[in-house]
């Protein structure tokens, strides 16, 4: 078995490529998720697309389009919702998320549709076209910019709201900030694994990190190394395995994270109970 022969391919380098860069933006937005405790959200908006992904075909517009239009709506309308009555964020969550979920379904199964549209369920980094690439890199590099320019606002209030306002920061507007970010990572990341497993790369990397250190650059930086790793080893193993190459970029951050659960310097399971011990 030749080890190499998956570099001999142009379209197995530029997933390669592709995954990395995506898998490195979830991974940052993935800890701020995690610190939030945002995990259902990312969930709710990457499901929530779908309707918006139909409707941009069916009205022959481009999909990401239809897909951040729709993402920002599942989490206006959470937000308002959440505003105006006693329900709980989580709870309002799942309601708007499955009921857009299901109208995309709906949608879906009424339209004559090519297999682009269906990669879009499951993703296609193997066979993504260049026009799709400058899009994610784009979308990439556009939230990765507004995270780095307001690094310090959106941790704070992440870590404690309440502080954040009292020192004057307009809560509300990184609130919408960070929900449009979230939006748009998903829409980078339709491409690579779909929507049914975008969830797992918004919240695999920052999980990892978080079993391993206390420190927030410490976690960024962990976090965007793993899932950069995950997302290479995934292509690789994907070409031997012949299996789908979304699917396989997940199983290895799900590998990660199993590994620093039990084997993590302060927080796994064997260093707990040593503690306990």
């Amino acid at each position: 078995m030749n080890l190499l022969a998956p570099f001999q391919y142009s379209f197995m380098n530029e997933a390669m490529l592709v995954g990395a860069l995506v898998g490195a933006v979830c991974a940052v937005l993935s800890c701020y998720l995690v610190l939030k405790g945002w995990s259902l959200m990312g969930d709710a908006i990457s499901h929530a697309v779908l309707p918006g992904v139909v409707g941009a075909y069916m009205l022959g517009l481009p999909l990401a389009i239809g897909a951040f239009v729709s993402g920002l709506f599942c989490a206006a309308a959470t937000g308002w919702i959440k505003s105006n009555t006693r329900i709980k964020e989580d709870t309002v969550m799942g309601i708007v998320f499955t009921g857009l979920f299901a109208l995309g379904l709906v949608m879906f199964t009424k339209v004559e549709t090519d297999a682009h549209l269906n990669h879009i369920l499951f993703g296609n980094i193997l066979g993504i076209e260049r026009g799709d690439m400058i899009q994610t890199l784009a979308a990439s590099l556009l939230t990765l910019a507004v995270i780095l320019l307001m690094r310090k606002d959106l941790l704070l209030f992440c870590f404690d709201p309440a502080h954040a306002r009292a020192i004057g920061l307009n809560t509300n507007l990184l609130y919408y900030i960070l929900l449009a970010v979230l939006a748009t990572t998903i829409v980078a990341s339709l491409q690579a694994v779909g929507i049914i497993l975008v969830v797992a790369m918004l919240i695999t990397p920052g999980c990892t990190a978080r079993l391993l250190t206390d420190r927030f650059d410490h976690m960024l930086f962990i976090a965007a190394s793993s899932s950069v790793l995950a997302s290479c080893l995934g292509v690789y193993a994907s070409y031997f395995m012949n299996g789908a190459t979304g699917a396989c970029i997940v199983l290895a951050q799900a590998a990660m994270f199993a590994l620093a659960f039990v084997f993590g310097p302060k927080h796994g399971l064997i260093a707990a109970r040593k503690r306990l011990a």
